[in-house]
């Protein structure tokens, strides 16, 4: 057991919050005080296991063999310390100043997770474990030819964001007893609104992807539409791939539904919670529209949604959230253009 954190540890950890994530920087704070610790604690521990995946100068061992000593740093098993003079010296300028500032400072980070209960402890731990043993997996397949099936891209949504909603779910069930009531069924449904949120970046940064090597774009869709994965291009207009792109929207509006029904399902006077989870939603939702819009971009950018959107989404999701009818509403407006798929709508979950 380390010592417990400092006010510095902190001050740290809020201040690095703003270099590697505006957007959860934004949103944390709208948490229950309680809740605001160990949920920025909860996002810069995903953050030092994203980087560890994300540094192509790491050999796919070398990253397995970090992930694996991260998630014993996280248990109490490793020091910290030892892990950043394990991974620091080999982080390459494609992994970004912010994160090499968080990766150096893991032991500030690794005081304030370990003065955490049990409950919490438990899920962060569960959390990196999975995710940093996931990553690993499907970066021994990273290939510009996509991914076999949806399936599989279920799969790799579950590692990078499902599983982040799973240890969300447990930190509020931890806070609130009157949440943890519907406990079951909140689990459920959080792993499909961090599908819905991972599938709307996917879709966002396909280019971004392609760049460095990747493609998680499942082959079967895009087959069924008469078009190969391996043969896109950006400066390329293919209609038979943009069918597949709006399908693969439909399917991620599906799981934003899933994310609505979630957010829902806390107690109305839970706003601050509410708001995290609305902001996100709203964002996704808007993004969606952009991609639908334009289905042949050829840059991130040009879907991005603007700072101007941003603002309006925060506004109107805060008056109305408490609201689930107006909330319903509101999603209904936002989304009306977006296609329903078949596949959408057997994400659904029965709530």
């Amino acid at each position: 057991m380390t010592n417990q954190p400092s006010l510095e540890d902190k001050q740290y950890q809020d201040l690095i919050l703003q270099g590697v994530s505006r957007t959860f920087a934004l949103t944390i704070p709208q948490l229950p005080e309680s809740l605001r610790d160990v949920v920025g604690n909860a996002y810069l521990l995903c953050r030092i296991t994203d980087t560890i995946e994300d540094d192509n100068a790491l050999t796919i061992a070398q990253t397995r063999q970090l992930a694996d000593m991260f998630a014993e740093v996280v248990c109490g098993n490793v020091q910290a310390q030892e892990f950043v003079d394990t991974l620091y010296p080999l982080l390459s300028d494609h992994t970004i100043p912010a994160e090499h500032d968080l990766i150096k400072n893991t032991p500030t980070v690794i005081r304030i997770t370990h003065s955490f209960n049990t409950a919490q402890r438990h899920a962060l731990e569960r959390c990196v474990r999975i995710m940093g043993h996931g990553m690993a997996d499907y970066q021994e397949t990273e290939t510009l030819e996509g991914l076999k099936d949806l399936a599989a891209m279920d799969k790799y949504c579950y590692y990078v964001a499902g599983v982040v909603g799973e240890m969300l779910t447990e930190l509020f069930c931890d806070y609130s007893p009157e949440i943890n009531q519907n406990k079951d069924i909140l689990l459920k449904l959080a792993v499909s609104f961090g599908q819905g949120l991972q599938m709307t970046n996917i879709l966002k940064d396909i280019w971004d992807d392609r760049k460095r090597g990747a493609c998680w774009l499942p082959q079967d869709i895009f087959q069924k539409h008469g078009f190969n994965l391996s043969t896109l291009q950006p400066d390329q207009s293919d209609k038979h791939f943009q069918a597949g792109l709006g399908e693969l929207v439909g399917v991620a509006k599906g799981h934003l539904e899933n994310a609505l029904a979630y957010t829902c399902m806390l107690p109305t006077h839970e706003k601050g919670i509410r708001k995290f989870c609305l902001w996100a939603l709203g964002m996704a939702v808007l993004t969606l529209e952009k991609i639908n819009q334009q289905l042949d971009f050829t840059d991130g950018q040009q879907v991005k949604i603007t700072r101007r959107s941003v603002k309006a989404t925060v506004i109107t999701t805060s008056l109305l959230a408490s609201n689930n009818w107006a909330l319903k509403m509101l999603f209904k407006a936002t989304s009306k253009n977006l296609p329903d798929t078949e596949i959408s709508k057997a994400t659904l979950i029965n709530t």
